[in-house]
């Protein structure tokens, strides 16, 4: 329930916890965490480093597994899927925006974006339309045949991001997306990710330790020593369109 409504929630997580062996002791990452994520939201899970905030993206991703707990995306446990179901559930639901960009360095910006469209079987005519429309749309026009090296960060990002929305995927994670940009450069970043998210009514998932970049967002959700401390609504920041 949020707000007194009932929500139609992407993603429930249900007593979820996640223990690493270290040697012989134990390192409690997250601990019996609860949430869950209607369709549509921008959430930002907000933390300090070491306080689990990326532990628990890489569970919600199905890059990591649960020690205990359930993670049930689109109505499937995706703790029970084998890894090539995973590979597969990913592939058809997900998008990726990291900090690091993860560009491939001997691809353009038109053969990066439309990489993801590769995997699902999509002509190469088609997929070099859609990905010239996305690198269009975050302002990258001129620059579709450019490589990695030959682009700012903010210019990778954007390469980025178009890459990770290309597929029109039902959800994103955004991963300290603007960690290695300048401060306008984050501006226009987080802009252009929450106005593409809003017009295709993608539920969007932001990883940080920056409360400038959280309240982007329409949740934010407090981690602390690998526990929810508190949940709170924000006020929407209203973007311009890049």
């Amino acid at each position: 329930m949020i707000g007194g409504d009932i929500i139609e929630s992407i993603i429930t997580i249900k007593d979820v916890s996640k223990i690493y062996r270290v040697g012989t002791e134990k390192v409690v990452a997250l601990e019996c965490i609860n949430l869950e994520i209607p369709k549509g939201e921008i959430c930002c899970i907000l933390g300090t480093s070491g306080s689990g905030k990326s532990t628990l993206l890489n569970l919600m991703a199905g890059l990591e597994r649960p020690t205990t707990g359930s993670i049930v995306i689109k109505g499937k446990n995706i703790e029970k899927m084998s890894e090539n179901g995973l590979a597969r559930f990913r592939q058809k639901n997900v998008g990726f925006i990291f900090q690091s960009y993860n560009l491939l360095p001997s691809l353009t910006a038109l053969e990066n974006v439309s990489l993801p469209l590769v995997f699902r079987g999509v002509s190469k005519k088609i997929r070099n339309q859609r990905a010239k429309k996305l690198l269009e749309q975050v302002g990258l026009g001129t620059r579709m045949n450019h490589k990695p090296n030959q682009m700012s960060g903010g210019q990778q990002q954007r390469v980025g991001i178009a890459r990770a929305f290309v597929a029109n995927p039902d959800i994103i994670f955004a991963d300290e997306p603007t960690g290695n940009l300048d401060s306008k450069t984050t501006v226009e970043i987080m802009n252009l990710i929450t106005n593409l998210a809003r017009e295709n009514n993608q539920t969007l998932i932001i990883v940080t330790h920056d409360v400038n970049i959280a309240k982007y967002a329409d949740r934010i959700v407090y981690i602390f020593d690998g526990n929810i401390k508190k949940i709170e609504k924000t006020v929407k920041v209203e973007g311009e369109v890049i």
